[in-house]
């Protein structure tokens, strides 16, 4: 019986905030585009990130895909990212469409806006789908068959929903109090549904060559395509290794000096010595590998931070009150039409910019700093709750001339 890696990348880049003071608000709409005080605007962002990252990736991932016609692979893009390189790095685009074009790199579906728009407003989350489903459709040819909800956020609900909208699979995190004595390796389906499988990433795994792979204190440093491929081959019964994670991981979150392209080309080299060790992209994992078993999750689980919950995006006041704020004004500013605002209103319920506002410590705090363009969580609040008093000043003109 054949076993399969199922290599799955994300990609997605915000639209984060600028520094927005209280007196921009109700002076100046441009809360994006403009440069951020203490760091790069998103311009400079998404070219660095395209030249560190998507471009030589691609360039490899090409190679692999020309070079071994057994290798494949699925990523999700957000609306979000796709918008910033249709503007900025046409030629990172390009690229993508180059794999997708290959007929064995498939697309995964997700909101338009990689916003946590399920557990707030169902109805702005079918809307971002559908607006997602239809930029990929026009961009890569491709109608998304498996569903990735933002930072993997998933629980029964989502299962449920996913199911009766007719996805075939649906991602999540293989997090031990989920799984307990089980394995990640394997394909399962979700309680209460009839339909649809579930695919959960080995976290494990994924995480050597996302989070330590670059790390020299690791024991397991340096880590080299075949040793990482013996470790698969020592699970005899799997049938499918789950690898989940960001895009951004190849070229920028490890460094091309660390050696993270030689070990992504190196893969499929060792892999698929044994012909019955293949590679298949998400839905291709369902359809050859039957379910094992069910999984019940009634509380959500993410993939981020230790607690694998949604306390990296909800776990203070601070991103409570501002995404309680944010959701509170949908009924007027979709009632207003006015493309612009509700355009606004939909990038502001990206994630991120909830996850900039995080007060954990330790470990899970660095790597919110990392990714945090603000000196502080408070910094992100503020800037955020200032667009968000600008956007009810923009309503209330609005309504004024209606």
């Amino acid at each position: 019986m054949s076993k399969a890696i199922v290599l799955y990348l994300h990609v997605h880049q915000p639209y984060r905030v600028r520094h927005y003071t209280i007196f921009d608000s109700g002076q100046k709409h441009d809360y994006f585009n403009a440069d951020l005080e203490k760091s790069e605007n998103n311009q400079q962002i998404l070219q660095k990130v395209a030249q560190k990252s998507y471009i030589p990736a691609n360039q490899r991932l090409l190679k692999m895909l020309q070079q071994y016609p057994q290798f494949k692979l699925s990523l999700s893009i957000t609306g979000t990212v796709i918008e910033q390189l249709e503007q900025w790095a046409p030629e990172a685009l390009k690229s993508f469409q180059d794999l997708t074009a290959t007929g064995r790199v498939e697309i995964v579906a997700e909101t338009y806006h990689h916003s946590l728009a399920f557990f707030y407003s169902r109805r702005e989350f079918e809307m971002q789908v559908k607006m997602h489903r239809q930029k990929i459709e026009a961009l890569f040819g491709q109608t998304p068959r498996v569903f990735r909800n933002t930072e993997l956020a998933y629980n029964n609900d989502l299962a449920y929903w996913a199911d009766k909208a007719g996805y075939k699979g649906v991602l999540a995190e293989g997090w031990d109090s989920i799984l307990g004595w089980r394995s990640p390796n394997y394909v399962y389906r979700p309680q209460y549904t009839e339909d649809i499988a579930l695919l959960l990433k080995n976290y494990k795994l994924s995480d050597d060559i996302a989070f330590r792979f670059g790390d020299r204190e690791w024991s397991e440093w340096p880590l080299t395509a075949e040793k990482f491929v013996n470790w698969l081959k020592a699970d005899q019964k799997a049938t499918n290794f789950n690898l989940f994670m960001d895009y951004e991981t190849f070229g920028e979150h490890q460094w091309g000096e660390s050696g993270i392209f030689e070990f992504l080309e190196h893969l499929p080299k060792y892999w698929l010595k044994d012909q019955a060790q293949i590679f298949a992209t998400v839905s291709e994992a369902i359809d050859q590998f039957q379910p094992v078993g069910d999984i019940d999750v009634p509380n959500t689980v993410t993939w981020a931070d230790t607690e694998r919950d949604l306390s990296a995006w909800l776990g203070n006041s601070m991103q409570q009150e501002a995404i309680k704020a944010l959701y509170g004004l949908q009924d007027q500013i979709i009632a207003s039409k006015d493309l612009s605002l509700i355009e606004d209103w939909r990038c502001l319920q990206t994630s991120d910019h909830f996850y900039y506002m995080c007060t954990k410590w330790f470990n899970d705090g660095d790597i919110h700093a990392y990714f945090s363009p603000y000196e502080t969580p408070y910094e992100a609040f503020t800037n955020f709750m200032n667009v968000y008093h600008d956007l009810k000043y923009r309503l209330a003109k609005h309504q004024e001339k209606v």
